[in-house]
């Protein structure tokens, strides 16, 4: 392996972090955020949630297990959530040149050179992590050689069609008709809807289903603002009047939040990360999730016959909602996570059983 080069990483408030290079050598910028899991970097570094953001991992060891095959099932590619990696750069404490697993297929620093994605290990994490739960997101920028570059804001700009497939794309040939609103869909979302007799139709973020045939409507996650996501919004509001039922997962919750008459906010670090615990509301019962997203809805706004339906257990942030009558529910973490926790993968047979009994 070559020499790694000299890099920095340089945040909006002047702060600086000295490490070396060792993804594609070209400076980037972005929004930095932390995720605070000790596994599933690929599967990280490929959420379409991801994008624009500059990566740090907190876990101290990275790189150590490779990257895996791109081996193909039901046309997605197996251990990936998307088909390309989604972040702008990854930060790291500790980057391990040897990585051994019996499924590995190439390095961790082979995989984002060739995907020209910048990363930068002998980072403090730690330090990093502490400024960044004190200040909240910043922007940031990886410079490589002192090869300085201006800084950009991820979310200005309309993320989720960056991220969305352009053309409807049809899997499995089950009896329920799925329509996904794809925002910046995970694989995993589309092999556990597939677990249950289904036909997945993956349509764009912002296509007219209105006049189409299905049986239920599920909004997956993405990156960056759901105000900006309107046409989204509208067609969710008329799928609730004609009651069909709707699944919403991350993005997908604060654009059904919205579609609701309420409102949604910026989270100062966001929550990201393999353990985060939430209770669903009016009982005791406790659940372990994943989560990734920077936004959230304001529970304390919901109008009418909406109810939160899960509270984060660190902050109170709404992690989920539901209508009181209406086939409709919504989670801010994901019962789908790869590789877990699976604590709350039942919300899928949930979903499954709205549609039977509505059909």
């Amino acid at each position: 392996m070559a020499k790694a080069r000299n890099a920095r990483l340089i945040l909006e408030n002047g702060k600086e972090f000295s490490g070396r290079s060792f993804g594609f050598p070209e400076s980037v910028a972005g929004e930095v955020v932390f995720n605070t899991a000790m596994t599933g970097y690929p599967e990280s570094l490929t959420d379409p949630s991801y994008k624009g953001q500059i990566l740090v991992s907190t876990y101290p060891l990275i790189g150590n297990y490779g990257v895996p095959k791109r081996e193909v099932e039901n046309n997605m590619l197996k251990h990936f959530e998307s088909d390309r990696i989604h972040i702008s750069g990854l930060v790291i404490s500790d980057y391990s040149f040897e990585y051994s697993h019996w499924n590995a297929e190439e390095s961790l620093g082979r995989w984002l050179t060739d995907n020209k994605v910048p990363a930068i290990f002998g980072i403090d994490t730690r330090e990093l992590t502490k400024v960044l739960r004190e200040h909240g997101c910043m922007l940031g920028k990886i410079v490589v050689d002192d090869m300085d570059i201006d800084w950009y804001d991820p979310n200005v700009e309309n993320l989720v069609d960056l991220v969305s497939i352009k053309e409807k794309t049809v899997y499995g040939t089950g009896k329920h008709n799925i329509m996904l609103v794809d925002c910046g869909v995970k694989f995993n979302i589309i092999r556990s809807l597939l677990r249950y007799d289904t036909t997945v139709i993956r349509v764009p973020w912002n296509y007219d289903y209105s006049n189409e045939e299905y049986d239920g409507l599920f909004i997956s996650n993405g990156p960056g603002d759901p105000s900006i996501c309107q046409d989204a919004v509208a067609q969710i509001k008329n799928a609730i009047e004609i009651d069909k039922p709707t699944f919403g997962i991350c993005l997908g919750s604060q654009l059904l939040g919205l579609a609701s008459g309420a409102e949604t906010y910026k989270l100062k670090y966001g929550h990201r990360s393999h353990n985060q615990p939430v209770i669903e509301a009016g009982t005791n019962k406790c659940y372990i999730t994943s989560q990734n997203h920077g936004y959230a809805v304001d529970h304390n706004k919901l109008k009418g016959d909406w109810l939160p339906y899960f509270l984060n257990l660190n902050d109170d942030t709404c992690e989920g909602i539901k209508h009181k009558s209406k086939p409709v529910f919504a989670t801010q973490f994901h019962p789908e996570a790869s590789g877990g926790p699976t604590d709350t993968a039942f919300l899928f047979e949930r979903f499954i059983e709205l549609i039977e009994k509505s059909k």
